[in-house]
């Protein structure tokens, strides 16, 4: 063992914490005893004085929290018993609690955790000292190297002999020969102690006292008296004068140094306090957030200036002293006062658990609700439960954010009426509702006659804006039991409650009739409208509320099919029938299509943002696509690779007219196999004419369940000898999710081969965000539904820019569809979308058009042997 070896007791709960001193203080030579925990460390010093007891000095870790344990250890290390153990504190910053115990005690010293290297040095130190005189001891005490002090006294020798004292022990110090001058001086610079003589020729120091006190300036100096002999009116005149201390110049030195030393560790506890009230009070004032304190009698105590805003109070004066409840927090969200038991904040305050984001309403100073969250800690002092501090936010943001997103959640964005989703919900519980009455209600079901032609020939914005003025009238003509909504496209629904079988034509008709009266005008051009109108009665017999939105649909294409412009009743017998022959018509018309060759593909641009000059946007659609199109071996360009079906009379028919009869016969897989073969044939007459081209290909729900998808995937592109990936596969978010194992599957073995994903249609499905995690896609396509509405609706614009910044968060792109005008365009650029598609930058171009001096090939023969 070392010459200057001790033995040390280390108490440190914190197995890391302690290995690091235990191995720093053996380095420094020391015998290290180890006491894991508070109530071991209190065993072991409740031996001291003992025989056997071999502990020289305790390196302790300030305990963060009042415990007994901890109360019972500074206790005892306070105490008689180990009062002359040096102890040595390590902490991350000296609190009140520590250095009041300090103030109480010699024989210790404080060490951030910081220095913990300087551990053995310290504590060497720390007990040389400590085996000194007792006056050294004093000396080392207060810690005094920024203590200054003012010795005013008319006596040189005095002045001289006490300031070479206090020097000597590390006090700054200037001296005064009398009252004017020691208070000029404390006028001029800043001191901490003043040590005033009584006697002086021109007044006894209690007038200097009592000046100091007087005087804005120096009334923070603590002032001690100092007289040579002990007399009651002296000590009486200083006492009254303001000192806080009495001084004897009979007495010893080192007494002296220690009425020093008292007042030095009084003012640094005074001065740590102080610069703790300002910096919490700098945090208070600081934090965005309202914070108020609620003492033990329920009243407010503190308000920093965020909860006065938020509350819209002007001076915290007029909150202070008062009941929150009464103040801010006595109503509900409709205004109608709370009960104090009922309250869940008043029941909060002054308990010790912690009440955390509790949504509620705080009135203003004039009565209007404010929508907050908060939280409610417990609120100690001195280790006591005094009250509680309540820190609180105004939501009114969030929660309008909240309403829009409900709102947009059951409403149609174009049209405002409720869509599809609320529609079915309510269908439903009207439903039930019937199954426990007599009533009957109906089903009104309307869709307009040659929409399609207007939406085509006049733009898609005359086609919103119809609709839009065709959801007015309807509306205008609902009760107020009715529900009307749009489901999709150009078709609405009523719900009507409680009718009259014998009224119910006319009222069907009398909606049809309102469709008949608009008069729609766009760009100085007259569009007629009309309507069809199927009409479903049903009451509580009814099998389910999907059969009777199917047999309104029935009713409405057994009044188009018979001209439209007309009403029709379901008729349970004859519409079932009609339907059926519908559905089987569309069946043998895809056949044959898919037999004799009769599909075509149109090809709809997917343009880069970064392509475009955002500077210079031309005025008119399809502008954009002509200046890219004229150099193709400039830009790398994808294509969404379209289905048309080509009817009898050379007409084009949309795939929204056949595609659900395809799925109700699952079609879908032979009709997908014909374009994946059509698709990646034509594809090497592209990549001939333009620099880089991928197709976009869709693949339907029923398609990706099959189990020799990825087989066929993989014989077609090596029998074109098509690189993978030129080919990108486009699946609906609705579709993925419901097949989401399946999709997984898919998308995962063809991405092995360099095919790439985008997922269609995101923002529409339940969770979107959620599952997007879940699918290895390499593409997002926003649904066209926020695009074009971020000109109109800034939620449309915030989702959108949430699903951008999430999608390249994940590492994948984004296009917008649906840009259908420059405004548009510009807003998706300053969201930092990648790519671009829409009626403004090009309408579906046909495969000739698209690939100019190409030849397109023959009719294809395919091997239509379905799907394993």
């Amino acid at each position: 063992m070392v010459a200057n070896s001790h033995n040390v007791l280390l108490i440190e709960p914190s197995a890391t914490q302690r290995y690091v001193l235990e191995q720093t203080l053996r380095a420094a030579g020391h015998s290290v005893a180890i006491a894991e925990t508070l109530e071991v460390a209190v065993g072991l010093l409740a031996n001291a004085g003992q025989p056997g007891f071999v502990t020289e000095a305790v390196v302790l870790d300030w305990p963060a929290q009042t415990l007994p344990a901890a109360s019972d250890l500074l206790l005892l290390l306070g105490s008689e018993v180990c009062c002359h153990i040096p102890v040595l504190v390590l902490c991350p910053e000296p609190d009140i609690a520590l250095n009041n115990w300090c103030s109480e005690r010699s024989n210790r010293t404080v060490l951030e955790w910081r220095n913990r290297s300087r551990v053995g040095a310290t504590l060497e130190t720390l007990i040389a000292v400590s085996s000194l005189p007792s006056l050294a001891q004093a000396v080392i005490a207060p810690e005094p190297d920024s203590i200054r002090v003012l010795l005013v006294d008319d006596s040189p020798s005095v002045r001289s002999h006490y300031r070479k004292l206090l020097i000597g022990h590390g006090y700054l110090v200037e001296v005064a020969a009398s009252v004017a001058d020691g208070f000029r001086k404390a006028q001029q610079e800043h001191f901490d102690i003043a040590i005033v003589d009584y006697f002086m020729p021109d007044g006894n120091g209690d007038v200097l006292c009592r000046r100091l006190h007087n005087d804005p300036g120096t009334r923070d100096i603590s002032v001690a008296m100092f007289t040579g002999s002990y007399v009651e009116k002296v000590i009486k005149d200083a006492l009254d004068a303001g000192a806080t201390e009495c001084m004897f110049k009979n007495e010893v030195d080192a007494l002296f140094l220690t009425r020093v030393a008292a007042m030095s560790r009084s003012i640094r506890s005074r001065s740590f306090i102080e610069a703790e009230r300002q910096r919490l009070q700098s945090i208070l004032h600081s934090v965005g957030d309202g914070v108020y304190g609620v003492d033990s009698r329920g009243l407010v105590c503190f308000v920093n200036p965020a909860a006065l805003r938020i509350l819209g109070y002007k001076h915290e004066r007029e909150v202070l002293g008062r009941s929150p409840v009464e103040c801010f927090h006595g109503t509900d969200a409709d205004g109608q006062p709370v009960a104090r038991r009922a309250c869940r904040l008043q029941r909060a305050y002054g308990r010790s658990a912690i009440l955390r984001g509790w949504e509620t309403v705080f009135s203003n100073c004039i009565g209007v609700q404010v929508p907050v969250e908060c939280t409610v800690y417990p609120m100690y002092l001195d280790g006591g439960l005094e009250g509680s501090v309540v820190a609180f936010r105004d939501i009114s943001e969030r929660k309008s954010f909240e309403e829009k997103l409900r709102w947009q959640a059951s409403h149609d964005p174009l049209t405002e009426l409720f869509n599809r989703r609320y529609f079915e919900d309510a269908l439903d519980k009207e439903f039930e509702r019937l199954t426990r009455s007599s009533e009957i209600s109906a089903l009104l079901y309307i869709d307009l006659d040659r929409f399609k032609y207007i939406n085509d020939t006049a733009s898609h914005d005359a086609g919103d804006r119809l609709l839009v003025h065709v959801g007015e009238r309807l509306r205008a003509r609902l009760r107020s039991t009715d529900t009307l909504a749009r489901l999709g496209g150009d078709e609405f629904v009523v719900l009507l409650r409680n009718v009259d079988n014998s009224f119910l034509h006319s009222v069907a008709d009398a909606f049809r009739a309102t469709v008949g009266q608009v008069c729609f005008h766009y760009e100085g051009k007259s569009y007629s409208v009309q309507g069809s109108v199927g009409v479903a009665t049903f009451d509580g017999s009814c099998a389910s509320p999907g059969d009777i939105l199917a047999r309104a649909d029935m009713a409405c294409h057994v009044a188009k099919t018979a001209g439209g412009n007309q009403v029709h009743l379901y008729v349970e017998a004859n519409d079932y029938r009609s339907e059926m022959g519908a559905d089987l018509g569309w069946s043998a018309r895809l056949r044959e299509a898919i037999d004799q060759d009769l599909f075509e593909l149109h090809f709809h641009p997917i343009v880069p943002i970064a392509a475009i000059d955002m500077e210079n946007l031309p005025d008119e659609s399809g502008v954009i696509w002509s200046q890219i199109a004229s150099d193709p071996a400039k830009v790398k360009i994808c294509f969404e690779v379209l289905l048309r079906l080509r009817a009898p009379d050379s007409s084009l028919i949309m795939p929204g007219a056949f595609l659900p009869s395809a799925e109700r016969f699952h079609l879908m897989p032979e009709i997908d196999l014909w374009v994946l073969h059509r698709a990646i044939r034509a594809l090497g007459a592209f990549q001939r004419v333009w620099k880089a081209v991928v197709f976009a290909i869709n693949l339907a729900g029923q398609t990706l369940i099959k189990p020799d998808l990825v087989g066929r995937i993989r014989a077609l592109l090596a029998q074109y000898e098509v690189a993978p990936g030129s080919i990108a596969f486009e699946i609906t978010e609705t579709s993925a999710i419901a097949n989401l194992p399946a999709a997984q599957r898919v998308i995962n073995e063809l991405a092995a081969l360099g095919c790439q994903f985008s997922l269609d249609d995101f923002g529409t499905g339940f969770s979107s965000f959620a599952h997007l995690k879940h699918l290895n896609v390499d593409c997002v396509k926003i649904d066209g539904l926020f695009v074009r509405g971020m000109t109109k609706d800034p939620t449309d614009h915030a989702m959108v820019i949430s699903m951008n910044d999430i999608a390249h968060f994940l590492g994948q792109t984004t296009v917008a569809e649906y840009v259908e005008s420059g405004e548009i365009l510009k807003l998706l650029s300053e969201c930092g979308v990648d790519q671009v598609q829409g009626f403004f930058i090009a309408r579906p171009i046909p495969e000739q058009l698209a690939c100019p001096g190409e030849p397109v090939g023959d009719t294809l023969l395919l091997d239509t042997e379905e799907f394993e």
